[in-house]
């Protein structure tokens, strides 16, 4: 991915509407300016690698909050123009998301439990490389790794039988034991849930 250093955010919207020249609903117009926003902080950040976590995260995000997006045939466009704007390619994203929800999809939850927890020690490809990452001195966090974590226990086997707020207490407290800050995890999965129940009950009075 290259993305000039003098990128602006202003730069990065004039990019979307220009890939994207469709009138957004009212609805909708938050989640993409919030993603528009963030995907170009994350692309500024030396730190940061668009690996299959942030894929997860980033898919589990859009698709979640863009559920029920009319005309549903814009849908997929307007996920390829947020990821141009700041460089990235949604084709990859979604390739990336794809390989990572596999390689979960065929193991325990408490086998996934465990490689998170371990930094992807004994874990396929390619969460291995993923979650081996973490330990960069560089490594960046993000909301959207908080959220590909939680997606992929979602993902593995067994986890429709775990309640929901089972597996994001699961996922708060890997995210401590991976060193990262769990009050921040804490504030993004909560934030993230109730957003995306709002988002679902506005959808449904629609």
């Amino acid at each position: 991915m290259s993305v000039s250093a003098c990128l602006t955010v202003a730069d990065s919207k004039r990019a979307f509407h220009a890939a994207f020249p469709y009138v957004i609903g009212p609805l909708y117009r938050r989640m993409v300016d919030e993603l528009l926003v963030e995907l170009h902080l994350l692309s500024r950040q030396s730190g940061f690698h668009s690996d299959g976590l942030f894929a997860v995260g980033l898919t589990q995000v859009f698709d979640g909050f863009a559920k029920g997006y009319r005309p549903q045939q814009q849908s997929e466009p307007l996920f390829a123009a947020l990821c141009a704007s700041s460089g990235f390619d949604a084709q990859q994203i979604r390739a990336q998301h794809a390989a990572a929800v596999k390689a979960v999809g065929e193991h325990s939850l408490d086998e996934v439990k465990q490689w998170l927890a371990q930094r992807g020690q004994g874990a396929p490809e390619p969460i291995a490389g993923v979650l081996a990452g973490i330990d960069r001195a560089d490594f960046h966090y993000s909301r959207l790794f908080a959220v590909g974590l939680l997606s992929l226990l979602q993902h593995a086997r067994g986890a429709e039988a775990v309640e929901p707020q089972a597996l994001r207490q699961a996922a708060h407290e890997i995210g401590e034991s991976m060193g990262l800050m769990k009050e921040r995890v804490d504030k993004d999965l909560t934030l993230y849930a109730s957003t995306l129940e709002n988002m679902a009950q506005a959808v449904e009075l629609m």
